[in-house]
């Protein structure tokens, strides 16, 4: 038994993860241990591992580790998930909460019902403005010619808005478009369909994990793009093949703020 570690399945709109509390079970080769436990047959089916961990600089502190092993510097639902999982499992009692991660420290507000979190807000912080001044980048691939725009959460995305975006070969131009030389160090990839009354819906092909169900940090940069360009009003729901975010980008202080439901799955041990 000392070789088994428990955790916790999580998702936010369909982005899965398998979450530790480091603190009570350090994993020494975390790289290792997301490969083999992301795989859907063999392991326990994931897009990746998040370990909770202590924190000098905030209340807790997230590492998170994407399917193929490389570590991320944010998840904006993976956030919200380790907000639930610190209150639900009593590590914490505070409704406002700081979370660092390689991308900074983020805010986050949990939504209590009924003494359980079922929604949280994350401030995501400013997004990479002089990324998105730029306007439209052009990207050529054997698939064709893409126009997107370049903007940081904190991770790299490429945004790209289609008249329509279920006719898009994700599978195919995903990996061609995050691997491109334009993106030394990978990119994720978001397809996106501005609809009416301020909606979104959006695609996403993940750095290091591929086709996902959402991405937090994709849909705060799909609605910057969207607003930058003038295609939406300044909040706006993103509607993913997982599940819906709202995301508001606020002009008093320049501020990403996402909104999102966080659940968990179920519980289980696993043997290292």
């Amino acid at each position: 038994m000392d070789n088994m570690i428990e955790f916790t399945k999580m998702e936010g709109a369909g982005n899965d993860y398998i979450y530790v509390d480091a603190a009570r079970f350090p994993i020494a080769d975390p790289e290792a241990f997301a490969v083999r436990w992301s795989r859907p047959h063999t392991g326990i089916g994931a897009d990746g591992l998040v370990l909770i961990c202590p924190s000098d600089a905030a209340d807790f502190r997230m590492r998170i580790f994407n399917a193929d092993g490389s570590e991320a510097r944010m998840c904006g639902n993976a956030s919200r998930c380790v907000g639930k999982y610190v209150y639900d499992h009593g590590l914490t009692r505070k409704a406002d909460l700081t979370l660092e991660t390689l991308s900074g420290v983020k805010r986050l507000h949990l939504h209590v019902e009924a003494g359980a979190v079922r929604r949280v807000t994350v401030d995501m912080g400013k997004p990479a403005i002089e990324a998105v001044a730029v306007g439209p980048t052009a990207v050529a691939t054997p698939l064709g010619r893409y126009e997107g725009t370049v903007v940081s959460m904190g991770n790299p995305h490429f945004v790209i808005f289609t008249p329509d975006v279920a006719s898009v070969d994700l599978a195919a131009e995903g990996p061609l478009l995050e691997r491109h030389e334009r993106f030394p160090g990978r990119t994720n990839v978001e397809f996106a369909q501005v609809k009416p009354d301020d909606r979104i819906r959006m695609r996403v092909w993940e750095r290091g994990s591929g086709i996902t169900q959402a991405c937090g940090t994709g849909a705060c940069a799909t609605a910057v793009a969207a607003i930058h360009a003038g295609r939406c009003g300044q909040s706006v729901t993103v509607d993913m093949d997982g599940g819906s975010l709202e995301i508001d980008w606020r002009a008093n202080d320049g501020h990403v703020y996402m909104t999102g439901e966080a659940r968990t799955v179920y519980e289980g041990t696993i043997n290292t």
